[in-house]
């Protein structure tokens, strides 16, 4: 379904990002919104190809939650993206979008989520400014 549908879903998606959280859509202020989306598309394939094997897909999204330090995103931003995710695979899917399938689409962002933020977090710390001693 990303696949089959991924211009209309990450349309939707950073749709709904940008009503739910505003700050969020500052951060894609000069974004060229066309790659950023394909960008997404990308990462949900991954992710959804990649969730039988997490020993190869969570190593890539440590990765990708540190890279997401250098673009301002701050940890509270994760609850706004995955709001506007299932908002957006709703959408697209339709009645088609029962329960159980937001459910498994909650818990693989929740996992996804929580190893970027803790990324995202030890990212801040490396790019810190080292304090200055004093004598």
């Amino acid at each position: 379904m990303i696949a089959e549908r991924a211009d209309v879903l990450t349309a939707r998606f950073y749709e709904h990002l940008f009503v739910i959280d505003d700050t969020a859509a500052r951060l894609f202020t000069g974004v060229d919104m066309t790659a950023q989306r394909m960008k997404l598309a990308q990462t949900l394939t991954v992710v959804v190809k990649a969730l039988d094997d997490l020993d190869r897909l969570l190593p890539a999204v440590a990765a990708l939650g540190k890279r997401h330090t250098q673009y301002g995103v701050e940890e509270r931003h994760f609850d706004s993206v995955g709001e506007a995710l299932v908002l957006a695979l709703s959408d697209v899917s339709g009645d088609d979008f029962t329960p159980e399938l937001r459910a498994a689409w909650t818990v693989a962002y929740a996992l996804v989520a929580s190893v970027m933020k803790r990324a995202l977090v030890r990212g801040a710390h490396e790019i810190a400014p080292v304090p200055a001693h004093t004598a």
